[in-house]
């Protein structure tokens, strides 16, 4: 218990030292987000928060976590993630090229130890998945890491979902982890992301970038595979995926989305969650609740699920999913989903235009009619009038 607390109370210590730092070395070289068609700040804001969430969490987890093959993997393969999202940061990186780190950063942990040899099915008995069980690693890691990545769009977003997932994930780990530095990992993931999300909630004094989210995506990712996937139950593939349910369906539905509509799944738009909400007249702060809530329904069905209590757990992914579709499809109308909606200040203003126009034609119709109800001889002095004026 000790060392529990003593993880997580560094790991929140160094974030909330080093976060600063980071704001005001991103000032000093630029690297700031600024405002623009998808960003939703409207002042230029750092951007260098994944240096802090990155040696906030290596500081805490070398302190207190014995160092063994599999930690060692799972450094070198974080460090290339963090890299390669600083460098996106900084100077901007080809979605393919990034794509190709990723799997890089993921394969590197096959060769350290990670994988998913066999299965265990009901009524079955075990399958033996070889080569495919690796694939699959690489594939649910780079997904995650874009999963997180595409969730980071609103101040304290990414970090909040983050948190409610890794202390899920620490709860699973204390009781059925295969890999026994698991629950440290994330009990250091969750005090690294409480940390950061003192300056990162709305209003956000510093964000995260792709090197903070790409990072936490790789972390919940690669310990989600090694402390839940290795035990080789259908429960362990369950699990990890309610616990980062929100992000996933927001990955899913931006793929469909974006397949739909002719354009590349990398293509970035204006039509996840979050923007959802703001265009049904949220503010950043509402609709981040909303989106905590929407996670926190999905980790609490992770944990019913792990005692049993399947039909507990199914009650609360159709309540997550109907809310899920309610903002997405606003009222279930493929065309809000498809077409992505104005916000209500801009339909305010042009309802105020338009009954503007309506006041105006209503006025020339009116001195139409009077002029039509004049007798023949005040039109004909009117147009007296008129003809001296003009000579």
């Amino acid at each position: 218990m000790l060392s529990y607390l003593s993880t997580f109370l560094l790991a929140v210590l160094f974030a909330l030292i080093l976060t600063p730092i980071s704001i005001i070395l991103a000032r000093e070289w630029g690297v700031m987000d600024y405002p623009g068609e998808r960003r939703i700040h409207k002042t230029p804001i750092p951007r260098l928060g994944g240096a802090a969430i990155y040696l906030a969490f290596w500081l805490a987890v070398f302190l207190m976590v014995a160092v063994n093959k599999m930690l060692i993997g799972l450094f070198l393969g974080s460090t290339i993630i963090f890299v390669v999202g600083i460098y996106d940061d900084v100077k901007g990186m080809r979605p393919l090229v990034k794509l190709l780190w990723q799997i890089l950063a993921a394969v590197i942990l096959i060769f350290f130890g990670m994988a998913v040899p066999h299965i265990t099915l009901p009524l079955y008995g075990v399958v033996q998945l070889g080569l495919i069980g690796n694939i699959f690693a690489v594939l649910w890691i780079v997904g995650l890491v874009n999963a997180v990545n595409i969730s980071d769009g609103m101040d304290g977003l990414a970090s909040g979902i983050c948190f409610i997932a890794a202390i899920t994930l620490f709860w699973s780990a204390t009781i059925r982890s295969a890999y026994p530095g698991a629950d440290l990992l994330m009990l250091a993931l969750s005090g690294v992301t409480l940390g950061f999300l003192f300056y990162n909630f709305n209003p956000a004094k510093i964000i995260m970038g792709d090197s903070g989210s790409m990072f936490l995506g790789y972390m919940i990712g690669s310990v989600s595979i090694w402390g839940l996937l290795k035990t080789a139950t259908v429960l362990g593939l369950v699990f990890p995926l309610l616990v980062l349910g929100m992000p996933l369906m927001d990955m899913l539905f931006a793929i469909i989305r974006r397949k739909w509509k002719g354009h590349s799944i990398v293509r970035a738009d204006r039509g996840h969650l979050h923007h959802r909400l703001l265009d049904t007249g949220l503010n950043q702060r509402q609709a981040v609740f909303v989106l905590y809530g929407i996670s926190l329904c999905f980790g609490l069905a992770a944990i019913f699920s792990a005692y049993g209590h399947w039909y507990i757990a199914a009650i609360l992914v159709v309540i997550d999913l109907g809310i899920i579709l309610r903002i997405m499809f606003r009222k279930f109308r493929l065309h809000n989903w498809y077409t992505v909606t104005r916000p209500v200040s801009a339909d305010m203003e042009d309802k105020k235009d338009v009954e503007k126009d309506d006041a105006g034609m209503q006025q020339k119709t009116e001195e139409q009619s009077q002029a039509e109800t004049q007798n023949p001889e005040e039109q004909n002095q009117e147009e007296k009038i008129k003809m001296r004026n003009k000579v």
